[in-house]
């Protein structure tokens, strides 16, 4: 399969021949000053971790020319924060009660495939033993835990940040400021920098190293985030910068040297990859770029190697009940962390491994369920077609002929297609755990 080297800006948003013709003066910007037709100065280039600040630039310069399609990507974006305006702040410490540590800055999520077994008693009151029930959430997880506000406080976060950053509505960046103080920063209401009791089992067990996934499958959306808001945002100061480098470099510490830390680095599926997804970012934004590009350089023999087979399926992923979800999940992992590569110098994309292993093929096993040309043959509870619609957009951007080809007969994502505005890809059919 040809590969054609990756465009700056990405195919993905030269959909015209003018919009082609802007691409040029955005990306020699440096040189130029500004873009021809542009009215002043370049809007500052974030400098995120997943995103391409210089994307997210050239979006806005596209955006203040005028252009249809940048101009109705930000309505849905828009429309997104505007629902974000009358929620939160959240906070840890709101939970009913604390931690099994006892201290309710701690962080508290229970394990989303475990199921009471026996009827609940005064003398049984969890029910216990769980058991596993994989791929069928249980609706316990959403009382009395964590987890459902601090994905509140990812997606809001996000959204707001960026639809500051396209619109320069300071109510969007002054209440992502709000929402990331009140989780993260004020002395009553911060948590604290680990994940010591994250999808805890009732009775058998106070927190595990697999709840780190609560936060890696989408923390890196505030680590973005913050440095969209660090572009000057108003209601972010620079002390609330300085201490939310400081919260993200203890984390950081904890995620490589706690017990639980390192059994997540160690697990071969999905775990894995999003645990090095985490830790690469967390690395890049915090100033480590060593650590960052050694994480990155280790995925290729540690986790695509051992996760992706020859023709690019992922077997172990396919093993689960909800198969198309972990296999595009998965590769949303991988996807961000070859944009993080990318900022360190290591190229993901155009490694190859032993057997022929490649994120391209991994990507290219998705194509036919993903454009609809045909059924997927794979256990699913809950097929989603969108949910692959990020990863083709990243594949195709990435110079993956057979995913631009794909990129027209894709399936919107519910809110519409925001790939333009926020080029990273995104669990769409997102599911907790």
């Amino acid at each position: 399969m040809s590969r054609r080297p990756r465009l700056r800006l990405g195919a993905v948003v030269a959909a015209t021949a003018a919009l082609a013709a802007l691409l040029v003066p955005a990306a020699s910007a440096a040189a130029h000053g500004r873009p021809a037709g542009h009215p002043g100065p370049l809007p500052p280039a974030p400098k995120t971790a997943v995103l391409d600040g210089e994307r997210l630039q050239a979006a806005k310069v596209r955006l203040e020319l005028g252009d249809p399609g940048v101009r109705k990507a930000v309505k849905n974006l828009t429309a997104q924060a505007d629902d974000w305006l009358g929620q939160g702040p959240w906070t840890v410490v709101d939970k009913p009660a604390p931690a099994p540590g006892g201290d309710p800055h701690d962080y508290l999520s229970q394990a989303p495939y475990w199921w009471p077994s026996q009827p609940k008693t005064d003398d049984n009151p969890h029910g216990c033993p769980y058991v596993q029930r994989d791929g069928e959430r249980n609706p316990e997880v959403d009382t009395g835990t964590d987890r459902p506000d601090v994905g509140k406080v990812f997606a809001s976060s996000y959204t707001l940040s960026l639809a500051w950053y396209y619109t320069g509505k300071k109510q969007y960046a002054e209440h992502a400021a709000d929402i990331l103080r009140t989780w993260f920063l004020d002395p009553d209401t911060r948590m604290n920098p680990n994940l010591n009791h994250g999808q805890f089992i009732p009775c058998k067990y106070d927190g595990r190293s697999i709840g780190i996934i609560d936060f890696s499958q989408e923390y890196t959306s505030v680590v973005d985030a913050v440095a969209v808001l660090g572009t000057g945002a108003p209601g972010w100061s620079k002390a609330d910068r300085t201490a939310m480098t400081a919260w993200n470099k203890d984390f950081l510490s904890w995620l490589v040297d706690s017990d639980f830390g390192k059994e997540e680095g160690a697990a071969e599926n999905n775990h894995g990859t999003f645990y090095d997804m985490q830790v690469a970012a967390l690395a890049y934004a915090t100033g480590d770029r060593d650590l960052a590009r050694s994480t990155v350089l280790d995925a290729r023999r540690k986790r695509i190697d051992a996760q992706v087979a020859g023709d690019g399926s992922q077997p172990q992923e396919l093993a689960r009940t909800r198969s198309w979800h972990y296999s595009t999940f998965d590769l949303v992992a991988y996807t961000r962390l070859a944009e993080i590569g990318r900022h360190v110098g290591v190229d993901l994309w155009g490694y190859r491994g032993p057997d022929g292993q490649s994120l391209f093929k991994a990507v290219d096993f998705l194509l036919p369920a993903a454009t609809g040309a045909a059924g997927w043959p794979y256990p699913e509870l809950e097929f989603y077609r969108y949910a692959a619609s990020d990863i083709v957009h990243a594949a195709a951007d990435a110079g993956d002929a057979a995913a631009r080809a794909a990129v027209p007969h894709l399936q919107e994502p519910p809110g519409g297609d925001l790939w333009a505005l926020r080029p990273a890809s995104e669990q769409l059919d997102s599911i907790a755990g």
